[in-house]
C-alpha cells in the first residue's frame, strides 16, 4: 500500500491520526524519551548496538553492516510474528528511529511489503526533539497564566487539582516532574523522568491548552528536583498575575505531616535529606531537627522547618523573581480539606475576567 515520509512539523499535529507510533530504537533510547504513546519495537537492542559498534570500530564498516543486517532481520521477524499477524490491512503506523535512517527504514520496508500504508518520520526522533524544543519556545507566549504562590504546606498543588476538577485549565509542573519542588520533594519509589521526557510532557500539556482561556500554574523555581524549566515558560510564569494562597501555620503543619507521611515511616531517609540543609542552617540546627525526627516530635520539627527555613527562603525567592508577587490578591484557606479547596477553586474561576475582557 506504499511507504511515505513526513517531517516532524507535519507529523506533530497529526500523531493521533496514526493507528500506532513505533519506535525502532533500542530500549534505553526509548526509555529516555519517545513520541507520546509510542511502542518500542527495537530493530537492534542495546547489546546488539554495542556489538555492531564494536565491529565497526575494530574490524570494518562492511562487517558491522553485515552483523547489523542479520540481527535486524531476526528482530523484525520477531516483531512481525508477535505484533503484526493479527492486524488488518487498514492498519496505519508511523515508524521512527534516531535519524529516520536504517533502523526505521528496514522495519518500514518490511511492513510496507506486507501491504500496510507505512509512514516514516523523516529525521527521526532527532527531528521530533528539535520540533518540541521550538514549540516550547513558542507556546508559552500564546497562553495567559495565573500563578498560585504560597508558602510551603499551603496546599497549592491540591488547589491546582481542585481547579482541574472544576474545569479550569491547569499546568501541574510538579506532577509532570514527579517531584514536589523542595529539598524533601522527591517521593520515594517515584523516579523523576529524564529532562527530555519532561520537556515532551510539557509540550503535550501546553499544546493542549485553549489560548482563549487562562491557565493556572504554581510558582516554581528554575528547577524542580533535577529537572529544569524551559526558559520561555519560566519567564512567562514570572511575569504572570499572582494569587497568594494563605493558610494558618498550624493547618500547614497538619497538612504536611499527612502529605509527607512517607518520611515518618522512614526516619533515617528523612534525616539523610536534612543533611542537605547543613550549610544553610548549621550543624547545631540540623542535629536538633534530626533529634526531633528520631524522637517522633513531628509537629515541632515541621513548625521549625517552616518558620526557620522554608518560609524565609520562599518569600525572598518570590519577591526576587515574580514581578507581581507584592500585588498578589490573597486566597484564604482555613485548611486543606476537599470542601475548602473546592470552594476556593470555584471562587478563583468565578473571579476570572470574561473572555472578551481578556482579549
Amino acid at each position: 500500500m506504499g511507504l511515505k515520509r513526513i517531517g516532524a512539523d507535519e507529523a506533530l499535529p497529526g500523531l493521533a491520526g496514526f493507528d500506532a507510533l513505533i519506535d525502532a530504537r533500542s530500549e534505553s533510547e526509548h526509555a529516555e524519551d519517545h513520541l507520546p504513546g509510542a511502542v518500542n519495537w527495537p530493530v537492534l537492542n542495546d547489546a546488539e548496538r554495542a556489538l555492531v559498534g564494536t565491529e565497526y570500530a575494530q574490524i570494518s564498516a562492511f562487517d558491522a553492516r553485515k552483523r547489523g543486517a542479520a540481527l535486524a532481520a531476526i528482530n523484525i521477524a520477531r516483531h512481525v510474528q508477535q505484533h503484526v499477524l493479527p492486524l488488518p490491512r487498514s492498519w496505519r503506523p508511523l515508524v521512527y528511529c534516531w535519524r529516520g535512517g536504517q533502523r526505521s527504514g528496514s522495519l518500514a520496508m518490511v511492513l510496507s511489503e506486507i501491504g500496510f500504508a507505512v509512514t516514516v518520520l523523516d529525521g527521526g526522533y532527532r527531528a521530533f526533539r528539535r520540533a518540541v524544543m521550538a514549540e516550547l519556545e513558542r507556546l508559552p507566549d500564546r497562553l495567559q497564566f495565573t500563578v498560585l504562590a504560597g508558602r510551603t504546606g499551603s496546599a497549592k498543588s491540591r488547589l491546582l487539582q481542585a481547579l482541574a476538577e472544576a474545569g479550569a485549565q491547569v499546568l501541574d509542573l510538579e506532577a509532570l516532574a514527579h517531584h514536589r519542588g523542595s529539598v524533601l520533594g522527591l517521593v520515594p519509589g517515584d523516579r523523576q523522568p529524564s529532562q527530555k521526557a519532561f520537556e515532551t510532557a510539557l509540550w503535550r500539556a501546553l499544546a493542549a491548552f485553549d489560548p482563549a482561556r487562562p491557565v493556572f500554574a504554581e510558582g516554581e523555581s528554575r528547577t524542580i528536583g533535577r529537572l529544569r524549566l524551559p526558559e520561555a515558560l519560566l519567564l512567562r510564569l514570572r511575569d504572570a498575575p499572582v494569587r497568594q494562597v494563605q493558610m494558618p501555620l498550624a493547618a500547614r503543619v497538619e497538612f504536611l505531616l499527612g502529605d509527607y507521611a512517607h518520611f515518618v515511616a522512614d526516619v533515617d531517609a528523612f534525616c539523610a535529606r536534612l543533611q542537605v540543609l547543613r550549610d544553610l542552617r548549621g550543624t547545631e540546627t540540623i542535629t536538633r531537627w534530626q533529634t526531633l525526627a528520631r524522637g517522633g516530635d513531628g509537629h515541632t520539627l515541621v513548625r521549625e522547618l517552616l518558620e526557620q527555613h522554608y518560609d524565609p527562603v520562599y518569600t525572598k525567592s518570590m519577591q526576587r523573581h515574580f514581578a507581581h508577587f507584592e500585588a498578589a490578591q490573597p486566597v484564604e484557606l482555613a485548611d486543606a480539606a476537599p470542601a475548602t479547596l473546592a470552594e476556593a477553586a470555584r471562587a478563583l474561576i468565578d473571579a476570572l475576567p470574561a473572555p472578551a475582557e481578556q482579549a
